[in-house]
């Protein structure tokens, strides 16, 4: 295994003699480094959108999406599958996160893990995945065996397939249709792929998932409206964001949240379309889901509710 022509394995000439430097050095040393993270994840802008595009056309079509990666890219796949839930509504099983080694690996590193590349196709069969699934394969290196095994039984039954990677021309590559390489550069700890190469990935999923949930009308604007309000924090969310939007009273939006069970989506159609919950839920789901489509089909101008916040802010 030749690991010294990985871009993430090679040694950072910028930070050479980190351990000379004071600890106000070092830490300026890793934040000028950090700088040149969000320059690389730029420059792949084009294959994150196109990405998006077969996650949501997998999506519409009744597939899911999978998360595949060992180690801290494993880990970040966990994360950003978890928040789907809470943030957009989504059933957990609509977004999983398969890391190497199972659970346990997200608190303590199973070695070997990564090197076995049968078991992502025994982790990605035991979730039943199918042809209409999209799979991502994230490692910073690109060459991860186990995520290479995964990608390749997506391949065999005919899943959608695409790689989140730091490196050129990986070998990952050749198993997904799309790649998204955010070229970071050498670490400042010299193959320590949590640092650069983990934020350029953390940037890359919030893309992913954050843009595919808004090409499916999981926002009203930039307004989380299928927040599930599952503490005070949220609930106290969701009833300022209907007020905000409707610009209704309190016990008015009180009440229409009670009537649309705590649903943000259906209270703002209520309130705007002045119907009931259940003409509200119908026009939602005629809508699939979106808000903005919903309020169309009520005869009411679609940006209803958000030119009078833009007004006001």
């Amino acid at each position: 295994m030749n690991l010294e022509r990985l871009m993430t394995e090679k040694r950072n000439p910028d930070t050479k003699n980190i351990d000379m430097l004071s600890t106000l050095e070092i830490v300026a040393a890793i934040q000028r480094e950090d700088e040149k993270v969000a320059a690389a994840v730029k420059m792949t802008l084009p294959d994150v959108a196109a990405a998006v595009e077969l996650i949501v056309a997998a999506l519409k079509r009744g597939g899911r999406l999978f998360y595949l990666g060992a180690g801290t890219s494993g880990r970040l796949g966990v994360l950003d599958a978890a928040e789907c839930p809470p943030t957009f509504s989504t059933e957990p099983e609509l977004v999983q996160a398969i890391i190497a080694g199972g659970n346990d690996a997200m608190f303590q590193a199973v070695e070997g893990a990564e090197d076995d590349s049968q078991q992502a196709m025994i982790d990605l069969q035991s979730r039943g995945l199918m042809p209409q699934d999209a799979v991502v394969g994230l490692s910073a290196s690109g060459r991860t065996p186990y995520v290479i095994g995964g990608l390749q039984y997506a391949e065999q039954i005919g899943a959608t397939r695409l790689a989140v990677v730091c490196v050129p021309e990986s070998e990952m590559a050749s198993y997904a249709q799309i790649t998204i390489a955010a070229l970071v550069g050498p670490e400042v700890i010299a193959g320590s792929t949590r640092m650069k190469a983990g934020t350029a990935q953390k940037m890359i999923l919030n893309m992913l998932s954050t843009a595919t949930m808004v090409r499916l009308g999981k926002t009203y604007g930039n307004l989380m409206v299928d927040v599930r309000a599952t503490n005070a924090k949220l609930t106290a969310r969701v009833q300022r964001m209907v007020k905000d939007v409707t610009g209704a009273s309190e016990p008015d939006v009180t009440a229409a949240l009670e009537q649309a069970a705590g649903s943000a989506k259906t209270a703002i159609v209520m309130l705007l379309g002045r119907c009931s919950a259940k003409q509200a839920v119908q026009l939602l789901a005629q809508a699939h889901g979106s808000v903005r489509h919903a309020l169309k089909q009520a005869g009411l101008p679609c940006q209803q509710g958000l030119e009078r916040m833009n007004d006001e802010g």
